[in-house]
């Protein structure tokens, strides 16, 4: 997440810049892609381009748009999306699956630094939650998930339940509305230190 106030345009930008590269994108075997564009002095540099970081900017970019045209914009690129997610479905699933295991991976090893070493872990976690509710997202994409990762995932959840301390929403307000305490309580919360 961007340690400045997120804005749309910032998040317009990259789901063009993504949408443009997208089907070749999906017919690749690589997770992780070059999204191609920088982003503008004061910005948080853009990530690597891959389902969860589309979804994820489009659904910040639908919360942020403070005007017509941004929302317009942002309605247009949803659509394109979704068009492009109908036409190449299977191949759509197959990347978000396998998005879906790289950040599981990514997620249970932070989970578990967490556990062997809190001090050392804990501040991360406002950064490292990130990846939790991309595989939220992703899940939603994936189709048919293997029993195993969906297992492995709620066992996560169950160790983070125990001691996310509750609290206030931990990232920009601004975004507070897109994740409702019921679903994405993970991110109403901080770990303790120890």
């Amino acid at each position: 997440m961007s340690s400045g106030v997120p804005t749309a345009d910032c998040e317009l930008r990259f789901l063009r810049a993504g949408l443009e590269k997208l089907e070749s994108y999906l017919l690749s075997k690589e997770i992780y892609w070059p999204v191609g564009i920088a982003a503008r002095s004061g910005e948080t540099p853009y990530p690597q381009m891959t389902l969860g970081a589309l979804l994820l900017a489009l659904r910040r970019a639908q919360a942020l748009a403070g005007t017509p045209a941004e929302t317009a914009e942002a309605d247009r690129l949803a659509l394109q999306l979704d068009a492009t997610r109908q036409r190449w479905r299977v191949a759509w699933e197959q990347k978000a699956a396998a998005e879906f295991q790289a950040r599981l991976t990514l997620w249970r090893n932070f989970i578990e630094e967490y556990r062997q070493e809190p001090g050392n872990h804990f501040s991360h976690y406002r950064y490292e939650v990130g990846r939790r509710v991309l595989l939220h997202l992703l899940a939603e994409q994936a189709g048919e998930l293997p029993e195993a990762h969906r297992a492995l995932l709620s066992g996560l959840d169950a160790v983070l339940a125990q001691v996310l301390v509750p609290g206030d929403f931990i990232w920009e307000i601004e975004l507070e509305q897109l994740f409702p305490r019921e679903v994405f309580w993970y991110l109403f919360g901080r770990l303790p230190e120890q």
